[in-house]
C-alpha cells in the first residue's frame, strides 16, 4: 500500500507530498479555504501547522485530516480503480 512519507506547506495554500512510491508533486488546497473547518487556516500560522497523522492521513489538527490516496490521485493523476486496487464493481440487473 502506497502511504505518504513527506509533506510541508508551500505558498498560497498549496502543499508538497512525497510518497512511498517515489511519487511527489503539489496539491493547491486554496480553494477549500474559508470553507467549513478550513476557516481555520485564515488564522496566522495554523496551515503551516500540517503534519503526517499517525494512521497516515494529511493532518492540520483533529478536526482536519484530508485523505492520502485522494492526494495521491490529485500528485500523479491515476484513477481510484488503480489507486484503490482492493475495490470489487458490483453490477446490478435491472
Amino acid at each position: 500500500m502506497i502511504k505518504p512519507t513527506h509533506v510541508e506547506p508551500r505558498g498560497e495554500r498549496r502543499i508538497w507530498l512525497r510518497y512511498s512510491d517515489g511519487s511527489e508533486g503539489e496539491v493547491d488546497l486554496a480553494g477549500l479555504t474559508g470553507k467549513g473547518v478550513f476557516r481555520v487556516w485564515d488564522e496566522p500560522g495554523t496551515f503551516d501547522r500540517i503534519h503526517l497523522a499517525p494512521h497516515g492521513a494529511i493532518a492540520w489538527n483533529a478536526d482536519i485530516e484530508l485523505c492520502p490516496d485522494a492526494l495521491y490521485m490529485e500528485v500523479t493523476g491515476k484513477l481510484a480503480d488503480d489507486v484503490l486496487t482492493g475495490l470489487r464493481r458490483h453490477v446490478t440487473s435491472a
